[in-house]
């Protein structure tokens, strides 16, 4: 029994033997059919010549997978598998469904599609740990080329309505040499894969559109495949980084319409802030963004925001202005009263005196000390000069001799008694009067054109209301600013959100 027992168990053991070196021997000879395979598919095969060479075009199918999105502006990044389809009859090896898994150095034995981005800027095939590249082999012939990617692409983008606006950012893929008479391009039936897995820091994308288009160059007609995304760009960075501050800084400049007038360092220092400020935010924002020289909508916003700023420390310029040049008004007012007395009359030719001499005693110019020691005795002193004495006169040296036309009525009366000798003079000058007044009315052109100006600013200045209480601007203020701003908000996010 024992005997019987020892003997199965052998003739197992010895089965199982057999049967595992009989399949190592299928392995191998599998592995090396496959070898040999391979070896036979790429012995006469040319690279440099197409599949269906000298026939139809070749159809090759194409397929994106999305991994990320990275950085958008005016160009955006984005890391994406690409797969392609096509048939080489050259490689069919089996009649079966075999497929074999190669390497991506396989690819550099065999022809490959000439694929690249037309708005490609610079591009990149990851490595670690290995290229990653992929080519599987069907049985029939079929191949299909995958790798892995990342690529830096030119995106057009609209500023005009920046940050509120949507973009359409595209993938251009095309073959480089040839043209649709070799390689026509198509898009798979599920051409993208991963787009609404992928997410944006500031852009929303919205959907995905894929085309094909026919493009004709210099160097012949192209199959060109076109996939587009849409981007919303999120606003929420914009609103808490830019409007909110400069919404709030505009509100602050309203603050100084409840502070007292008088207060003028306090409004000033306010005001000029606030103006700093938003000149800072203004630089902030544009540093970040490619210089362009249309107007953008975050442009117009903080422009009118500035605008608001600027017209709060000029409201109070105003206030200023109104209040302390009342003031001066009536200290003016004040001062000629006080300095309006009767006064004895003099004689004609004390006043005709007293106007064609100048006291050289204003002006610091007497050469004679004697003369302005007394001048300035008597001056500072009245109560020294002896009474009946009269003041000290100017030697006839120190007299002014005026034009003819430009005396007061003394020296015109003076002029009249000696009318009778000098009126042959007069006629001799007649011609140079005559030159003169041409050139006086050349001259006084311009003065009517200013006289004109100064009628109309005094008459505009009359029409306007005469502010008593300058309380009454900044109550005003209060409430035009407010309202103003207000409706400027109203009109901006309607405009560009409906």
């Amino acid at each position: 029994m024992f005997v019987r027992l020892l003997s199965t168990i052998w003739a197992f053991c010895w089965i199982l033997s057999n049967t595992r070196v009989f399949c190592g021997r299928t392995a191998n000879d599998k592995l090396e059919n496959v070898t040999q395979t391979i070896a036979q598919l790429l012995t006469g095969y040319d690279i440099r010549l197409r599949p269906n060479f000298g026939g139809p075009p070749l159809d090759v199918g194409m397929d994106l997978t999305i991994a990320s999105f990275d950085h958008i502006s005016e160009d955006y990044t984005i890391t994406m598998y690409l797969n392609q389809y096509w048939k080489d009859d050259r490689l069919s090896f089996s009649t079966n469904d075999e497929v074999l898994t190669l390497s991506g150095d396989f690819a550099e034995k065999i022809w490959v599609p000439d694929t690249f981005f037309a708005n490609d800027k610079n591009s990149f095939l990851h490595d670690v740990t290995e290229k990653n590249k992929m080519v599987r082999l069907y049985g029939d012939g079929a191949v299909t080329y995958g790798m892995r990617f990342t690529t830096t692409l030119a995106c057009m983008m609209d500023l005009h309505y920046y940050p509120l606006d949507s973009q359409n950012c595209t993938v251009e893929i095309e073959s480089y040499g040839y043209t649709v008479s070799d390689v026509v391009m198509y898009w798979k039936d599920t051409p993208v894969v991963g787009v609404e897995e992928a997410e944006l820091p500031q852009f929303t994308i919205m959907g995905y559109e894929t085309n094909d288009r026919k493009e004709a160059l210099a160097t012949g007609v192209y199959q060109r495949l076109s996939l587009s995304f849409k981007l919303q760009r999120n606003i929420g960075y914009f609103i808490f980084q830019t409007y909110l501050p400069s919404i709030l800084i505009v509100m602050l400049s309203w603050v100084s319409f409840w502070i007292n007038h008088e207060a003028t360092s306090a409004r000033v220092a306010l005001g000029i802030t606030t103006v700093l400020t938003m000149t800072t935010i203004s630089t902030g924002v544009r540093s970040s963004l490619p210089r362009i020289s249309y107007v953008k909508a975050i442009d117009i916003y903080l422009v009118m925001c500035f605008v608001f700023v600027f017209a709060a420390l000029l409201e109070y310029a105003a206030v200023n202005y109104t209040y302390w040049g009342a003031r001066a008004k009536k200290k003016v007012k004040q001062k000629k009263g006080d300095d309006f007395t009767p006064s004895k009359r003099t004689t004609s030719g004390d006043q005709c005196f007293n106007e064609e001499i100048i006291e050289l005693q204003e002006l610091q110019l007497s050469p004679i000390p004697s003369i302005r020691q007394r001048s300035f005795a008597s001056r500072s002193d009245p109560t020294i000069a002896a009474p009946g004495v009269q003041s000290p006169r100017f030697p006839p040296s120190f007299r002014i001799h005026r034009p003819y036309h430009h005396h007061h009525s003394c020296s015109y009366s003076a002029t009249q008694q000696a009318a009778a000798g000098g009126s042959s003079s007069l006629r001799s000058r007649g011609f140079r009067g005559t030159k003169k007044q041409h050139r006086t009315d050349l001259q006084a052109q311009p003065q009517r054109v200013l006289q004109s100006l100064r009628k109309g600013a005094s008459a505009l200045k009359a029409s306007l209301p005469r502010i008593r209480d300058v309380n009454v601007i900044d109550k005003y203020s209060r409430v035009v600013f407010p309202v103003s701003f207000i409706l400027f908000n109203v009109f901006y996010w309607s405009f560009y959100f409906l």
